[in-house]
């Protein structure tokens, strides 16, 4: 061998050696932060938890997907010291409890108490039962609620005009402070503006509906859990055609099947392309934990980008 081929075989060896491309094992580790906001509501500072997911730090070029999560009614609270409450459920949870390689930007602010604090579940409510990520291994999943009807076909309901379109003091009351909220992150952080998402439970899949109809070119799809929407809010998502994917409980005696029918034919009628609605039959108030437990959701909001 002469000595250039040789030299060059010892040069590109050694730059072989230095570079070190990333690998499974140097990504950087997920992080849960407190960002502070004022609140428009009253003025009052308050925090949100922002989850930046596994790699943020090391793929440096990566756009990321941002989920806005919006919880539900038992975890609302001042922002402060009960922003702890709304990692009990949903994205955040199964990402940073259940430490899911959720790929990300996850977005979780904290619903005012508004008149709800003497609400008996709220009232009652003790730290003890906020979800703690454990330093090896994930906690058990807490049971399903008890189901003891029997599963059954039931009514919808037709003619929503008499229905309120949406439960009190919801997610309604603090549109601003949401859209204050994303236009920072996105700005902070390496966000994919085609790839926003809303999802919510319970009340939070109220106001998913709300800011879907009020907001829906700044989505790329959202996802209301065990909360119906009100036909009256369909015509804006329909227009846009915002991919929507609905969910319920069968044996949900809180926001009954029955109410969801409406508001989704009506959405399907006015020529929406991409509805999902899916029935856990089986399932009580609470089959969000089925269901933010499943890649399914997580995979299908992938699939969708804002035009």
């Amino acid at each position: 061998m002469n000595k250039p081929v040789f030299l060059a075989m010892l040069i590109l060896g050694w730059l072989a050696g230095c570079i070190h491309l990333p690998t499974e094992n140097s990504l950087s580790d997920e992080q849960l932060l407190r960002l502070p906001y004022v609140s428009k509501v009253d003025q009052l500072k308050r925090d949100y938890f922002v989850y930046l997911p596994r790699g943020y730090e090391t793929q440096r070029d990566k756009q990321w997907p941002v989920i806005l999560f919006l919880h539900g009614n038992g975890e609302r609270g001042n922002g402060l010291d009960e922003l702890d409450y709304v990692i009990s459920h949903g994205p955040l949870y199964e990402a940073w409890i259940q430490k899911k390689d959720l790929p990300f930007i996850i977005i979780s602010p904290q619903l005012h108490m508004f008149t709800m604090g003497k609400v008996p579940y709220i009232a009652n409510r003790t730290r003890a039962k906020i979800p703690v990520r454990l330093a090896e291994g994930v906690p058990a999943y807490e049971p399903f609620f008890a189901t003891p009807r029997v599963m059954e076909a039931g009514e919808d309901i037709k003619d929503m005009s008499a229905v309120a379109p949406l439960l009190p003091m919801g997610w309604e009351q603090v549109e601003q402070d949401l859209l204050g909220i994303v236009s920072h992150i996105q700005k902070k952080y390496r966000t994919d503006a085609s790839r926003l998402y809303i999802t919510g439970l319970s009340y939070g899949g109220f106001g998913t509906w709300y800011m879907a109809s009020k907001h829906p070119d700044l989505f790329a799809a959202a996802v209301p859990v065990v909360g119906w929407g009100h036909p009256d809010l369909m015509a804006p998502i329909a227009q846009a055609k915002l991919p929507v994917w609905a969910f319920a409980g069968g044996r949900d005696t809180s926001v009954p099947k029955k109410f969801f029918y409406a508001g989704i034919n009506k959405l399907e009628s006015l020529g929406d392309s991409e509805v999902r609605f899916t029935i856990h039959e089986d399932m009580g108030h609470d089959a969000w934990k089925r269901i933010y437990a499943s890649r399914d959701l997580y995979d299908w909001l992938l699939m969708h980008r804002k035009k």
